[in-house]
């Protein structure tokens, strides 16, 4: 009989103590919604010289973010036309990738485009710079086995 009462006293501070944990959870919420919340605001705002980028998906860490969108800027910047050169600016950030963070870049830049992509883990933001919008995103890379 002792071992059933130790058992059922053992469940019973096992249950406790999840509750407990779920009480905390439950008063913790708020602040964790605000936090999301803010940066929410932060990622999908972001002011860089004056300009504003709007972040529309990431998968993607901050600094190879504010990478991308000060190269997409910086080059956006010199072109001498107001105009902005797609193709040419999809090269680039692509080569600028592949050089810094290994192969397997790929970026699409356009005013109108649709995509539905694959990509690596933490290798993806999609945001538009006034309005270019800019999609850069990376695969993984297998050697061929022959």
């Amino acid at each position: 009989m002792e071992e059933a009462e130790k058992e059922l006293e053992r469940r019973s501070k096992f249950l406790n103590s999840l509750i407990q944990n779920k009480k905390k959870k439950s008063t913790e919420q708020p602040e964790q919604k605000q936090e999301k919340e803010q940066e929410h605001d932060y990622k999908n705002n972001i002011k860089l010289n004056n300009n504003s980028i709007h972040v529309k998906a990431c998968d993607m860490s901050l600094p190879l973010q504010k990478h991308a969108f000060q190269f997409a800027r910086d080059h956006l910047d010199s072109m001498p036309t107001k105009k902005p050169d797609s193709k040419h600016l999809a090269l680039s950030l692509k080569k600028e990738f592949d050089s810094c963070y290994g192969p397997a870049w790929h970026c699409i830049v356009g005013t109108s485009f649709g995509s539905y992509v694959t990509h690596s883990v933490g290798g993806f933001v999609y945001f538009s710079i006034d309005k270019v919008h800019i999609l850069l995103f990376r695969t993984a890379v297998a050697p061929l086995d022959h």
